[in-house]
């Protein structure tokens, strides 16, 4: 079984090896997503200029060649990331080749089907190498050929991508979007679970639940209904225990009248 070690700075060779080289698919996930500098491609005027250039620069190289690509990523990409796929709209929409699930921790990089890279490292420049000596995180990992392997990380990736493992995941109703759904907008229901609670932004962008109404209020009469014994213009009074107690008074002078007419 060929491997080959990699370790720490080696990690960001093993980057621009699998963004030269891909020529039919390109998958790679990532616990973490951000806007890593890279040098640019041989031969580019960039590079004669001893340029670094975004890895999103490169994705859309990938896919302006016809290269199917496939990022996986766990936590939400990091803003430069976000601007710098502002710039690029040939990637958008982004969510044929980028999709987020929060379960995702693990870090492969696949190339054609044929290399595959195993480690510790997630796709941000610490990881990468892309940092100096004394800022790079420590990574280790393992690079291969081996075909059984290959397909086994492949299998685990696409079952991840296609939403095969959303039926019975415990954490959709914290999932941005479920893989498994099929349009842009996630949906509001999950037969197994009941329906999920609404979703709004507030004012400082994040994301917080509003609880449905509960059955009390959803069954309570409007205000100002009719009440079924009365007349048009009577409101049917609201049952507290002050109104209880005042019935018990109206009662009692009620019985009090009747007694003293039989007195007299």
């Amino acid at each position: 079984m060929p491997l080959r070690w990699i370790e720490d700075a080696a990690h960001h060779d093993v980057v621009l090896d699998a963004l030269a080289r891909a020529r039919v698919s390109l998958w790679i996930a990532t616990a973490n997503l951000k806007d890593t500098r890279l040098e640019a491609p041989i031969g580019s005027v960039a590079r004669a200029r001893r340029r670094y250039v975004s890895i999103v620069e490169r994705f859309d190289e990938l896919r302006g060649r016809g290269v199917e690509l496939r990022v996986l990523h766990g936590g939400p990409p990091s803003g430069p990331f976000r601007e710098s796929l502002a710039q690029r709209p040939a990637l958008s929409p982004s969510h044929d080749w980028l999709r987020q699930c929060p379960r995702v921790h693990l870090k492969i990089i696949a190339v054609d089907g044929q290399d595959l890279y195993l480690g510790s490292a997630n796709l941000t420049g610490a990881g990468m190498g892309a940092k100096g000596a004394g800022r790079r995180n420590f990574e280790i990992g393992v690079s291969t050929t081996d075909h059984v392997l290959i397909d086994a990380a492949q299998r685990r990736f696409d079952a991840i991508w296609t939403g095969g493992e959303c039926g019975s995941c415990r954490v959709r109703s914290t999932c941005p979007r479920p893989l498994d759904t099929s349009s842009d907008t996630p949906p509001t229901s999950d037969p197994d679970r009941g329906p999920r609670r609404a979703r709004t932004a507030s004012a400082g962008g994040r994301v917080k639940a509003v609880p449905a109404p509960s059955r009390a209020k959803a069954n309570a009469p409007p205000s100002g209904s009719r009440n079924p014994s009365g007349s048009k213009n009577d409101v049917a009074p609201r049952r507290t225990k002050k109104n209880g107690a005042a019935h018990l008074e109206r009662a009692d002078e009620k019985s009090g009248s009747a007694r003293r007419r039989r007195r007299t």
